[in-house]
């Protein structure tokens, strides 16, 4: 599990929808995820540290949560299907703990409320993240490939009685 931040609410271009944005700790991947309008409404009056005079719904949901005994512990995204996010909600009472499906926008909307840490799965990232630090990882692709032309045959079969003495 990757630990990701709201990096913000952005447009698609071309059809207008709302997109969350989030980013790794490093600041070297951003995940998008397509959300609707209500939730990017929730998200950025999180963002904008704005007020309303009576609880919004993820607001509501944190305090039914909160008077309940529970915390929201983390969310995770999950799982990603033909372009569709799957989410976890993870609320804990001691020693028990309750799982509950979510859409993203709506999970991300509550950990914000809840400051609640925000968790991506390794599978998500490798299909939806986009690199936001081209410099660096140039820079590792070249470092990368020096190592590579560095290798010889006879690095391997150290590393192969190696393994195998370890095994024995």
């Amino acid at each position: 599990m990757i630990e990701m931040k709201v990096m913000g609410i952005a447009l698609d271009t071309r059809s207008g929808s709302p997109i969350v944005v989030l980013h790794d700790l490093d600041n070297r991947r951003a995940l998008p995820i397509w959300i609707g309008s209500a939730e990017a409404s929730a998200i950025i009056r999180k963002i904008e540290k704005l007020s309303v005079t009576r609880p919004m719904t993820h607001d509501l949901v944190v305090d039914i949560v909160k008077k309940t005994g529970f915390t929201i512990s983390k969310i995770e995204i999950n799982d990603v299907e033909k372009e569709t996010y799957y989410a976890t909600i993870y609320l804990t009472d001691g020693d028990k703990e309750l799982v509950i499906d979510s859409r993203p926008s709506d999970a991300i909307a509550v950990a914000m409320r809840a400051d609640a840490p925000i968790y991506v799965t390794a599978n998500v990232l490798m299909n939806g993240a986009v690199s936001t630090d081209s410099a660096r990882d140039e820079e590792e692709a070249e470092e990368f490939k020096d190592f590579i032309q560095s290798v010889k045959p006879s690095d391997f079969e150290k590393l192969i009685d190696k393994h195998r003495e370890s095994d024995q």
